[in-house]
C-alpha cells in the first residue's frame, strides 16, 4: 500500500455557496469581463456586474414561480452562455441543479427528473422539450418546464419583476457549503446512472486548489477560457466555476464542429479538452501536411518537437543540435500549430482518457504543453492534475493539494479529500460500498511513484483474463492503437478467449482522406473497404504500434474492422466518450466470434 498527499492551497470557506464567488466578482472586479457569448455572430464580453444583475433576474423568475430551497431542477442544453447562467441563477434561489445531457434519450430524461425529484426542467431546444413532453404523465413532481430557445431567461426575468431584493439577498445565502450544490448523474457504462451528490464544499475544495495550483494559468483580467466539453459533465462544470472563482473570462460553444473558427476568433489563452480533440488537431495538421507535398517536413519536425520534450527532462537538456533543430521548425510548423489553437495559449488540461506520451510530449514540444489529469464525476472533477510547471509526461501528476491518494493492495486508486462526492442519491446501498472506511474506491488501477505523480492502468473490472490466465489491461492497448489517424474507437476483447483480439471503427473523416490519396473509388466507405488489403495493412501498423507498449501475451493477434461507428445513440459509448464494453460485446457479438473462429 502506498499514498502521498499535498498540503491545501486554498481554505474551504467554512459556509456560505458558490454564489459567493458571483458577489465578490462584482464587488471586487465589477467592469472585468467574466464571460463572453456569442451576439449576432460576434463575441461580446459580459462584465461580473452584467452578470450577476442577469443571474438574480432569472432566480427571482424561478422563486416567483415556487421553488423553494433544497428542490432540484434539471437543466438540459448544450453548452452556452445561458448554461452556465441558468446554473447559478439555480443556486441562487438556493436550489439544486440537475444536469442532462442533451443527448440523453426520452427514457433517461425519465429517469433523471424522477430519481431526482426534480419540480422543474429548463430545456435548450424542442427536441429536448418532446423528450420531457413524452415522459411527463410519469413525473409528478415536474411543475414547470422552460425552454431556452423559446424565450426562458426573458420568461423568468418578467415573472421574478415583483421578488424583491432582499428576498433575493435572503435566498442566495440560503444554501451553506455542506448543502448539496448539484446532483450529476453518472453516464454509466453498465446499468442505471447513479446520482453524485456534490456539494458546495466540494467545489470550493476542488476549484479552489485548481486555480491556486494553476495560478498562471487563471490570471485576472488577462486569461481566458473557451469551453467546449458538455456542460452537463463534471468536467465542464470544473471549467464553469473555476473560471468564475479565478475570475478569468470563459465563452462557450455547444460544439466542436467549427473548433477551429472557434479558437480562432475566441482566442483562448487555456484549453481545456478530452484526448480526441488533441489527436483530430495532430492528425488533421499531419493530412494537411502530406496532402500539401509536406508530410516529410512535418514528420521530422513532429520527431523534433518529440525529442526536443524528452530532452526537457533530463538533467543536461536539450543539445545545441537539437535546439537549432527546433528554431526552425517553430518558424515552420510549429508557430502554424500553435495559431490553429488559438496563438495565445501556452497550455491546456486534458483530462477523460489518457492522452498518450508521444502526444504530451509533441505538444510540449511545439510550446503548448498539455497537462494531463484524472478525475471521476464523484471527485468533482479533477482528483489528480500535472502542476504547470513540473509536468511529468505519461502519468495524470500528482493528487489535488489538500486530498490524498492511495493506492490499495490490489492496486486500487482510492481517494480522500473534501472534494468528494457525499454519495449517491437515495442509494445508500451503492453509496456504502464506494465510500468503505473513509475512502472513495475508485475502481481503477493505478500506481504512484517516488514524487507522487499518478499513472493510471486499467479499470478493476474491465481487466480481461484470457483462456491462458494473462490478465489484460485493456487500457494500455487501446489508447495506442486509437491515437492513430485513421482509427476512431478500438476495444480490445478476450476474456476467456485464447488470445487477445479488438475491434476497430474508422474515423469518417480520415477514412475519405486516405481512400482519395490511396486510389480507392470515390465514396468508399469502411463497409466497403473492411476487407481491402491496404486499409488492413494501415490499420496493422496502428495494432503493431499499440502491442509495442505491452508483453506478447497482452498483444492485440487479430483485429476486425467494423463497419458502423461506436455511438452514443446506439449506447455504445457514454457522453464522455467512455466505452460501454457489454454493449458493443452484445451488438457485435459476431464480429467478435468471427475473430476466433479459425
Amino acid at each position: 500500500m502506498r499514498e502521498f498527499s499535498l498540503p491545501a492551497l486554498y481554505e474551504v470557506p467554512t459556509d456560505g455557496n458558490l454564489t459567493d464567488l458571483i458577489r465578490r466578482n462584482a464587488a471586487q472586479h465589477p467592469e472585468v469581463a467574466v464571460m463572453s457569448r456569442k451576439v449576432a455572430g460576434v463575441w461580446t464580453d459580459v462584465s461580473a456586474t452584467q452578470f450577476l444583475a442577469e443571474v438574480r433576474a432569472a432566480a427571482k423568475g424561478l422563486i416567483a414561480s415556487g421553488v423553494q430551497p433544497g428542490d432540484r431542477v434539471a437543466l438540459m442544453s448544450r453548452t452556452r452562455f445561458e448554461w452556465v447562467l441558468l446554473d447559478f441563477a439555480i443556486w441562487s434561489a438556493g436550489a439544486v441543479t440537475v444536469p442532462v445531457y442533451e443527448t440523453s434519450s426520452a427514457e433517461q430524461v425519465q429517469w433523471i427528473l424522477g430519481d431526482s425529484g426534480a419540480v422543474a426542467v429548463l430545456v435548450e431546444s424542442d427536441v429536448h422539450a418532446a423528450a420531457v413532453a413524452s415522459v411527463r404523465d410519469s413525473l409528478p413532481e415536474l411543475a414547470h418546464v422552460w425552454q431556452i430557445d423559446a424565450g426562458a431567461v426573458e420568461a423568468l426575468g418578467t415573472a421574478g419583476a415583483e421578488v424583491s431584493e432582499e428576498t433575493m439577498d435572503l435566498r442566495m445565502v440560503s444554501a451553506k457549503a455542506d448543502d448539496p450544490a448539484t446532483i450529476v448523474y453518472t453516464s454509466g457504462t453498465t446499468g442505471r446512472p447513479k446520482g453524485c451528490v456534490l456539494t458546495h464544499r466540494s467545489f470550493f475544495a476542488e476549484c479552489g486548489n485548481v486555480v491556486e495550483r494553476l495560478k498562471p494559468l487563471f490570471r485576472t483580467g488577462e486569461c481566458s477560457v473557451l469551453l467546449f466539453l458538455p456542460a452537463a459533465h463534471v468536467f465542464g462544470r470544473l471549467v464553469e466555476v473555476a473560471s468564475v472563482m479565478a475570475p478569468i473570462k470563459l465563452g462557450c460553444v455547444p460544439d466542436i464542429k467549427n473548433l477551429t473558427d472557434e479558437l480562432a476568433s475566441f482566442r483562448p489563452t487555456l484549453i481545456l479538452g478530452v484526448p480526441r480533440v488533441f489527436e483530430k488537431v495532430y492528425n488533421a495538421a499531419r493530412a494537411k501536411a502530406q496532402a500539401d507535398g509536406k508530410g516529410k517536413i512535418f514528420d521530422r519536425a513532429a520527431d523534433t518537437a518529440i525529442a526536443y520534450s524528452r530532452a526537457l527532462s533530463t538533467p543536461q537538456g536539450p543539445t545545441l543540435g537539437l535546439k537549432l533543430k527546433h528554431k526552425l521548425f517553430d518558424k515552420l510548423v510549429f508557430g502554424k500549430l500553435r495559431a490553429v489553437l488559438g496563438g495565445r495559449g501556452e497550455y491546456a488540461i486534458s483530462g477523460g482518457a489518457p492522452l498518450g506520451e508521444r502526444l504530451g510530449h509533441f505538444y510540449r514540444g511545439i510550446g503548448f504543453t498539455v497537462l494531463e489529469g484524472y478525475g471521476l464525476t464523484e471527485s468533482c472533477a479533477a482528483t489528480a492534475f500535472n502542476p504547470w510547471d513540473r509536468p511529468k509526461i505519461g502519468t495524470v501528476g500528482q493528487p489535488l493539494p489538500g486530498s490524498v491518494v492511495r493506492i490499495a493492495d490490489d492496486g486500487e486508486v482510492l481517494l480522500h479529500g473534501e472534494h468528494l462526492f457525499t454519495g449517491y442519491w437515495n442509494n445508500e446501498a451503492a453509496s456504502a460500498e464506494a465510500l468503505a472506511d473513509g475512502w472513495f474506491h475508485t475502481g481503477d488501477i493505478g500506481t504512484l511513484d517516488e514524487d507522487g505523480y499518478l499513472a493510471i492502468t486499467g479499470r478493476k473490472k474491465e481487466i480481461i483474463v484470457t483462456a491462458g490466465g494473462k490478465n489484460v489491461a485493456p487500457a494500455v492497448i487501446e489508447d495506442r492503437i486509437r491515437a492513430h489517424a485513421l482509427v476512431a474507437e478500438c476495444m480490445v476483447v478476450g476474456d476467456g478467449r485464447p488470445f487477445v483480439g479488438a475491434l476497430v471503427t474508422l474515423d469518417e473523416e480520415f477514412l475519405s482522406r486516405w481512400a482519395e490519396e490511396n486510389g480507392k473509388p470515390a465514396g468508399s466507405t469502411a463497409l466497403s473497404l473492411r476487407e481491402d488489403a491496404e486499409l488492413l495493412a494501415e490499420v496493422q501498423r496502428a495494432v503493431d504500434d499499440g502491442n509495442a507498449a505491452v508483453s506478447k501475451a497482452e498483444s492485440v493477434r487479430k483485429f476486425r474492422i467494423l463497419p458502423t461507428q461506436f455511438t452514443e445513440e446506439a449506447g455504445h459509448i457514454t457522453p464522455s466518450l467512455k466505452l460501454k464494453r457489454n454493449v458493443v460485446a452484445k451488438d457485435f457479438a459476431d464480429e467478435v466470434e468471427s475473430i476466433y473462429r479459425a
